[in-house]
């Protein structure tokens, strides 16, 4: 029994992680091309309703989370229409794409509220799945658990081993000097805040049509700024990403279990939903001592404009 309750525990984890690294891999090469977008709050949820709209409409599972990753990665070429065409302020545009993409949602997903989808069923791994403990945790997953994995495998592969991903890079570090050896920066900045988007808009189709099959308004919960945080966290490095939303995921299952299993405890329950994000921000504020390895790895021209005829 116990051993079942661990692998619950594991399996619950990862998937509450699962939308976590979604986005912040997402966020995490838009930033490595020196692009600061603090909209994935409202990406996720434009993503969640959209998927959720289509997946409610008969459309299945692949298309909806393929209209979830394309309303998102609209409404993040929008901010980049904004911040790198019209050299509007990144921050300010970020905020203003956060809080318009949750309101939006909200009107869009009026009829849609409490009404729930069926389940997916999880993909095992045969052979895998059966190894005790960690097969059930780890191989015994929907598709899209799978798939978070690929997205991290590509990422690292697409930064570190690729000539396109050390353009990419040096687009973040020195734009003028990857514009003067004839590589199109905003292009790939372009680029860079599209991938965010469509990675945003797929943590929020995994949301409401396979974590909580259902769309509720608020349902992100704060998500795409945690995400956001973990890159921070992580200090822009893929699997310290990975690392930081499981941790994540595991402080929010734990509290439900605890929550769930009865026992008395004399803490408010507020207090106990509120956990992760105060552990969140704890864990971000041990980091933030370290100035100089945040300065080490964090993108040099991260939020800074670039003219292409300055």
């Amino acid at each position: 029994m116990e051993t079942n309750l661990i692998a619950s525990m594991l399996a619950a984890t990862i998937i509450s992680g699962t939308p976590l690294i979604l986005v912040a891999m997402g966020e995490l090469v838009t930033e490595k091309a020196g692009v600061l977008n603090l909209g994935a709050e409202g990406m996720m949820s434009i993503g969640a309703v959209t998927a959720f709209a289509v997946a409610f409409s008969g459309g299945g599972a692949v298309l909806a989370v393929a209209a979830g990753m394309a309303a998102a990665c609209a409404m993040s070429l929008v901010f980049g229409f904004l911040t790198l065409t019209m050299m509007a302020n990144q921050v300010a545009s970020g905020l203003a794409l956060a809080l318009f993409g949750v309101g939006l949602a909200a009107f869009i997903g009026k009829p849609f509220e409490s009404t729930p989808l069926p389940m997916i069923a999880p993909l095992p791994i045969p052979l895998l799945a059966d190894i005790p403990l960690i097969g059930p945790a780890l191989f015994n997953q929907q598709f899209m658990v799978y798939l978070s994995w690929a997205v991290v495998a590509a990422v690292l592969y697409f930064l570190y081993r690729s000539r396109w991903g050390l353009v990419l890079r040096a687009v973040g570090e020195s734009p003028s000097s990857a514009h003067a050896v004839g590589y199109r920066v905003i292009a790939l900045r372009y680029a860079a805040v599209a991938f965010g988007g469509a990675m945003a808009g797929m943590g929020g189709a995994f949301m409401s049509v396979f974590y909580t099959p259902l769309w509720a308004e608020g349902m992100v919960a704060g998500r795409g700024w945690i995400a956001l945080a973990l890159v921070v966290f992580a200090t822009w490095r893929p699997l310290r990403v990975v690392l930081g939303a499981y941790l994540f995921g595991g402080v929010m299952i734990s509290q439900l279990f605890v929550q769930g299993s009865g026992l008395r405890l004399d803490v408010p329950p507020q207090l106990m939903s509120s956990l992760p994000y105060l552990a969140t921000i704890a864990v971000l504020v041990l980091i933030s001592r370290n100035a100089h390895t945040i300065r080490l790895h964090s993108p040099a021209s991260l939020g800074q404009p670039f003219r292409p005829d300055a």
